[in-house]
């Protein structure tokens, strides 16, 4: 089966998810979305970075450098209190916006 594509916007909002987990360096921020999607999504390594870039910069997550499972240095994520208010934001717009394309798809020819 194919994996679905990202939507437009979606991919800090996983981010941001992923990191309220706990602390992860980019490569188990990607990791930990495939592993809470059940495998149904696939972040290409090509458009994390930037997102993780992209989110500390706007202040959303903040970085420290450490030792990863390897022994290798790498920087770890975790969410700022912006990036939680963000976040709750965002996953009340997600449900939202879910609940009204959920009902549109589900409309019958008796309701319209």
């Amino acid at each position: 089966m194919k994996k679905p594509d990202l939507l437009p916007g979606t991919l800090d909002m996983l981010i941001l998810k992923a990191v309220s987990l706990g602390p992860l360096h980019g490569y188990g921020v990607l990791l930990r979305i495939q592993q809470i999607s059940k495998n149904l999504l696939e972040i290409e390594q090509g458009s994390l970075y930037p997102a993780l870039y992209r989110l500390e910069h706007q202040g959303l997550i903040g970085s420290e450098w450490g030792v990863s499972d390897n022994n290798r240095r790498a920087k770890f994520y975790s969410l700022t209190t912006a990036g939680v208010k963000r976040l709750r934001e965002e996953t009340r717009q997600w449900a939202t916006l879910t609940t009204a394309i959920t009902n549109v798809l589900s409309a019958t020819a008796e309701e319209a």
